[in-house]
């Protein structure tokens, strides 16, 4: 039996964010599969536990200042420490922050698996020296891990570019077929907030800069369109950025705020949307699209590398950053209800994904 440590998430379960629900889907299904012994190492200011289990995984934590531009990378060298005596036989590192650690780790002996969710220097919030820092993090995870998944296409086009590496592994982001909600339970939630379903727009993820809400905000401002538009989520740390984006959303009629959901909750208010929008500057591999789909939500979204890589039908897309074509596409698909993504969804299971995952772990050890 395999014994699995994993670190680079805030948290799991019911943390928001795109690593987060990636490792909250794959490692019970992993155990699940494989009895493999796996411990995935949460962020202290972001779960309310210092042990815990979740679907057979070991959720423990470690302490993290709640300071952007420190939380990732102290985190994992503290993370990474305590890897040195825990027996583990693979650590799993996700993103390029954490990857900073990556050398460290094989010095020490270890055998490391890095997942490579997306190049976050993108990311507009970033300065010039954090930018500098997750390039070096991404180029000595790439360089020095014992193997590499990239979860796109577009990714690993990127690494071999960047770095040479030949031999990463394509293992997609999943979603998970939805589960039908208690009507009651729907009923109430949608309440809270005086929706109606199919009745509002969603668009779901942190108050960040990349994620483009400022853009939707203005959009659906032009649009006139009379139908509520719901943004669900936050951001980790107050910014200058998300509290006038919050500002912004208070002064635009039809704008509803829910903050932070999981749970029924998230469910309930995601699926029960007539459309999805996505204007998003950067994404991994979007696991919100993915999930808008499996809820059978029409969606627009911004025609960057990522999202460009579902494949979704061409009408679908704008370009990314242009507001007046994001309104357009709000006034044409504004009464569209439902949209049928089966053949689509087929290669995002995250049982499939796990068993890839599992013989990534199996080369390495000989397994």
């Amino acid at each position: 039996m395999l014994k699995v440590t994993v670190l680079g998430t805030r948290g799991i379960p019911g943390v928001l964010g795109g690593v987060e629900t990636h490792c909250q889907n794959l490692y019970p299904e992993i155990v699940r599969q494989s009895g493999s012994e796996v411990t995935v190492i949460a962020r202290s200011p972001y779960v309310g536990y210092k042990t815990a289990e979740y679907q057979g995984v070991q959720l423990r934590t470690v302490t993290a200042p709640k300071k952007k531009s420190l939380e990732a990378i102290i985190h994992s060298v503290f993370a990474a420490m305590t890897t040195l005596t825990d027996g583990s036989d693979i650590v799993h590192v996700h993103a390029i922050g954490p990857g900073l650690v990556v050398p460290l780790l094989r010095l020490a002996g270890k055998k490391v698996v890095f997942t490579h969710h997306g190049p976050d220097y993108d990311r507009q919030k970033w300065g010039r020296m954090a930018k500098m820092v997750l390039k070096l993090g991404e180029k000595l995870a790439v360089k020095f891990a014992s193997e590499v998944i990239v979860i796109s296409e577009v990714i690993n086009q990127l690494i071999k570019g960047k770095y040479g590496r030949e031999n990463a592994h394509l293992i997609h982001n999943g979603v998970n077929l939805p589960k039908a909600l208690d009507q009651a339970t729907s009923d109430a939630v949608l309440a809270q907030y005086d929706l109606t379903p199919k009745g509002y727009l969603v668009a779901v993820g942190r108050f960040v800069e990349e994620k483009g809400f400022h853009d939707l905000i203005q959009a659906y401002q032009q649009s006139g369109i009379s139908k509520p538009l719901v943004l669900v989520g936050d951001a980790d740390h107050p910014t200058p950025y998300s509290e006038s984006l919050k500002q912004k959303a208070r002064e635009t009629e039809g704008v509803i705020l829910t903050g932070f959901l999981k749970g029924d909750a998230l469910q309930a208010v995601f699926s029960q949307a007539g459309l999805y929008v996505m204007p998003s500057y950067h994404e991994g591999l979007p696991i919100a699209l993915l999930e808008a789909m499996s809820f059978s939500l029409p969606a627009i979204v911004s025609d960057i590398p990522a999202n460009l890589e579902v494949a979704l039908e061409r009408e679908v897309y704008f370009p990314v950053s242009d507001v007046a074509a994001l309104t357009d596409k709000l006034i044409l698909k504004q009464h569209e209800t439902y949209c049928d993504y089966r053949s689509h969804l087929k290669k995002y299971d995250w049982a499939m994904i796990a068993g890839q995952t599992q013989a990534v772990y199996n080369k390495i050890t000989g397994n």
